[in-house]
């Protein structure tokens, strides 16, 4: 019901007064207030939201490639953090059907990337909700400037969801930002003889009228930007190793037995041999798909599942060296998320020091070697704590930040460098973390003053002396 005029006025000091709650609803009621609209991270203006945690998403999405249409039902398992008048989603560019809160209809309203809900009543904090949003469009990319393109692309068989640190809200609402992990359990449906690849378990498939759905359950929280949706024609295997589920799939169009598959193939090696340094790995599956779209440039660690683009295997070579790079992100990154981008050193330098490990594993250079090389080519003026929202992916991030790592290594000797790093990835599991937490936990593993050395190696204008 909508009020105008003076019954809006009476209304609404009704509210004021503690009078006829069951009236006072949305931002009338006394101490209600709205989540914000914005997770305050400056490196990603307009993502994220505040005034609730989400637990979960159950995503429910068909899509047809020959109309490049989607249609969806999220509901979304959440629990606000304070008392809430009205909340958030992030959503970009789909039509938004209905929304309810509970087994109420709710109002709703789009602004610029948002879907901004108004619950029929006020939601007190500490209270568990559940929201359904019925949604369908043309999903489209999203240009970030420097950040470059993420989001759903359509393909020449079907389409890819991917991009850091924009995609999920393309095709799905969300609280996307890394701070607001969850669950998901995900249900695409699609023309047969496509595969639909998603994070986690797979689940039984079913078919019905020329469609098929495949299911997908991820039961680790997983930062929204770790989300994927992969579907065309792939050829994907799927087994098991050390007891749970792997698929791997690699894109018809690219050679069945080339470097992509190769390299996919010591999946399972790379996992045992970064488990062996980094502590238990921290998912209930495995694997990797290889895409055939040249517009992605990169490889993306998305949970359990990381995703490459073609020109890591050009000339049909193997890298297993991007393979090492994206499963220890699965440590560094998935399971130890960021809390703010600022930190993404956190999740570059380590990826980028696991290079290094398993390359001296696997018969090539040491890390020291490799340490010796980045070191006399780095450019010390650039930092790799908060380099700034264009130098979000420089080589400060990935490059000095694995300097650092092997630093601290060269510090406090082998056996409390791998403690330090097996009690980070165990302590700091399934939740968030800055580089302050990762200093505080070093000192008090190591029993010694660390914050000059991070400080020297991160942050430093000019090239740190040689542990």
């Amino acid at each position: 019901m909508v009020l105008t005029g003076r019954r809006l006025r009476v209304a609404a000091l009704t509210c004021a007064i503690g009078l006829a709650a069951t009236g006072c609803t949305g931002d009338d009621r006394d101490g209600f207030r709205p989540g914000a609209a914005d997770a305050g991270d400056p490196y990603v203006p307009g993502h994220g939201n505040g005034g609730y945690d989400v637990g979960h998403y159950g995503l429910d999405v068909r899509y047809d490639p020959s109309t490049d249409r989607l249609s969806g039902r999220a509901v979304i398992t959440a629990t606000a953090t304070q008392d809430l008048s009205r909340f958030n989603l992030d959503l970009t560019g789909l039509e938004v059907r209905a929304v309810s809160v509970g087994d109420a209809a709710a109002e709703h309203r789009r602004g610029d990337g948002e879907l901004v809900v108004t619950p029929r009543d006020g939601l007190p904090r500490g209270r568990q909700f559940t929201v359904t949003v019925e949604y369908a469009g043309v999903p489209t990319a999203v240009d970030d400037g420097a950040l470059g393109s993420g989001g759903f692309l359509h393909t020449a068989d079907g389409a890819v969801a991917l991009g850091q640190p924009d995609s999920a809200a393309t095709w799905f609402p969300v609280n996307d930002h890394p701070s607001d992990k969850a669950t998901y359990d995900l249900a695409v449906t699609v023309p047969d003889g496509l595969a639909a690849l998603s994070n986690g378990v797979p689940g039984p498939k079913s078919s019905a009228d020329g469609w098929t759905t495949w299911r997908w359950s991820e039961r680790a929280p997983m930062a929204s930007y770790l989300s994927t949706l992969v579907i065309g024609d792939y050829r994907v295997v799927t087994g098991t190793h050390a007891g749970r589920p792997m698929v791997t799939a690699v894109a018809a169009s690219l050679p069945a037995t080339g470097g992509a598959a190769t390299s996919l193939a010591r999946t399972g090696a790379i996992v045992d041999f970064l488990a062996s340094r980094f502590g238990p790995y921290p998912f209930d599956s495995y694997g990797g798909i290889v895409i055939a779209d040249d517009r992605i440039g990169y490889a993306l660690e998305t949970q359990s599942r990381p995703v490459y683009g073609p020109g890591f295997f050009a000339d049909d070579r193997p890298n297993p060296s991007v393979v090492a790079h994206e499963l220890a992100h699965q440590w560094f990154g998935d399971s130890v998320s960021l809390t703010r981008w600022g930190d993404i050193w956190l999740n570059e330098g380590f990826a980028s020091y696991a290079e290094w490990l398993w390359e001296e594993h696997d018969g090539g250079r040491t890390a020291q070697r490799n340490f010796e090389i980045q070191y006399a080519a780095t450019d010390w003026t650039q930092p790799s704590v908060e380099p700034g929202r264009e130098q979000m992916f420089g080589s400060a991030v990935y490059k000095r930040g694995a300097l650092a790592v092997h630093a601290l290594r060269r510090t406090v000797g082998d056996d409390l460098f791998f403690r330090i790093l097996r009690t980070w990835t165990t302590e700091r599991a399934a939740g968030n973390a800055t580089t302050a937490d990762l200093v505080a936990l070093a000192e008090r593993v190591a029993g010694r003053q660390l914050r000059p050395l991070f400080d020297a190696w991160l942050v430093g204008g000019s090239a740190p002396t040689l542990p």
